[in-house]
């Protein structure tokens, strides 16, 4: 019997090789003045920024550029962000990047129209964001991290060592471009951990307790798709049919987590980067997956057997247990695969941090979403487990 659910995805999305060249149009239908959040130039991001500048200025769109985001960004990057926008009376924000940019515009479109900082209006603040907040365009450059399609701006405070998120509808993209060609030049390792973020989200979506049928379809497509395309793209980055299958999996994932949610793997995740803001998400990820697996499974037998038949189809044959207990190694031996499969000793975790990193993984809510619920004593013991490998 299928339960009731809820299904809500109010971001067009524009899929495709080379629509990156219709920006300016989207844009222009929610302001003539536009703040473009990125990262600082660096060769390879140099000829997409020029696309992008050039159908904004066909377009009839004038704009700033800020391209000061930085990996894991801070509340007082999205500040800078911020006066910039205001300077300039802008209308809409662009963000065009990764997670971390377009996290960053998001996070700016809510500051930029409401009192006090980004940090104010996190998921569990009684201050919410609301419709003052400016219209929000994304285009992602990565297969990584699916913020083109949800409601969610994940930022770091440094004084507090702190990584959390601004959670609303209101911060879902009115429109994204998800072009696959934008992420041909993107390198191997920063493929490998964006790409196994993907997985994570469409894994997490799916085992969560507020997943839904919906969800469950996508997800597990998802997941096949990443298992098929992302050691081909990490090999190959110029396979441009693997990186749309890359691009499209990722865009499921995000649809995933946008009606479900992750759960403890990424409340770790989380707190890992707030305390180490030099670690991607994705190396954090894959750091903890096989103590995750192992810990998990049993709580999900069913669920955990479908992964290990999308990772080998002769398992089809043996019981949904033999399978599920499987699915431990088939996840290591993937995270090896795609050269991911490193402790958080290899990563500059340190042992003093792990009772701190396990404290601030009980300060997010999504550990009470995993099939199995941890305590404190079963997190520390978790990431003692993963400190090395």
């Amino acid at each position: 019997m299928i339960q009731n659910f809820d299904y809500f995805q109010p971001t067009k999305i524009k899929f495709g090789a080379g629509r990156i060249a219709e920006i300016g149009d989207f844009v222009s239908e929610y302001g003539k003045k536009c703040v473009l959040v990125t990262v600082p130039l660096f060769d390879d991001f140099e000829p997409i920024i020029d696309k992008v500048k050039l159908s904004l200025n066909k377009s009839g769109v004038s704009f700033i550029h800020f391209d000061k985001v930085i990996q894991n960004p801070t509340t007082d990057i999205i500040t800078q962000g911020t006066d910039i926008a205001n300077d300039f009376g802008a209308e809409v924000v662009l963000g065009l990047g990764g997670g971390s940019s377009m996290d960053s515009a998001k996070a700016i479109a809510v500051e930029a129209m409401h009192d006090g900082t980004a940090w104010d209006y996190l998921f569990f603040k009684e201050k919410q964001p609301n419709y003052k907040t400016l219209p929000i365009i994304t285009a992602t450059t990565t297969a990584g991290t699916g913020s083109q399609v949800t409601q969610v701006a994940v930022l770091s405070n440094s004084k507090e060592k702190r990584k959390s998120a601004i959670y609303n509808s209101i911060i879902f993209p009115k429109v994204s471009i998800v072009d696959p060609e934008l992420t041909i030049t993107v390198p191997p390792h920063i493929t490998a951990s964006t790409g196994f973020d993907v997985f994570t989200h469409a894994f997490e979506a799916y085992i969560h307790k507020n997943t839904s049928p919906y969800v469950e379809l996508i997800s597990l497509e998802a997941i096949r798709l990443v298992i098929k395309n992302l050691p081909m793209v990490i090999k190959d980055g110029k396979n441009l049919q693997a990186r749309t299958e890359m691009s499209w999996a990722d865009t499921l994932a995000g649809l995933s987590i946008a009606n479900a949610g992750v759960t403890l793997p990424h409340g770790i995740g989380m707190a890992i980067g707030g305390c180490c803001s030099n670690i991607m998400h994705g190396e954090a990820l894959a750091a903890v997956y096989p103590e995750f697996i192992k810990y998990t499974y049993k709580s999900s037998i069913r669920k955990f057997a479908t992964l290990a038949r999308l990772f080998d189809q002769k398992l089809e044959n043996v019981s949904d247990n033999i399978a599920a207990e499987k699915a431990c190694y088939l996840v290591s031996k993937f995270l090896n695969n795609i050269d991911m499969n490193r402790g958080l000793e290899k990563l500059g975790v340190s042992v003093a941090e792990i009772t701190e990193i396990a404290e601030k993984s009980m300060e997010l809510p999504d550990y009470t979403n995993n099939p199995r619920v941890a305590n404190i004593d079963e997190v520390t013991e978790l990431l003692k487990n993963s400190y090395k490998y």
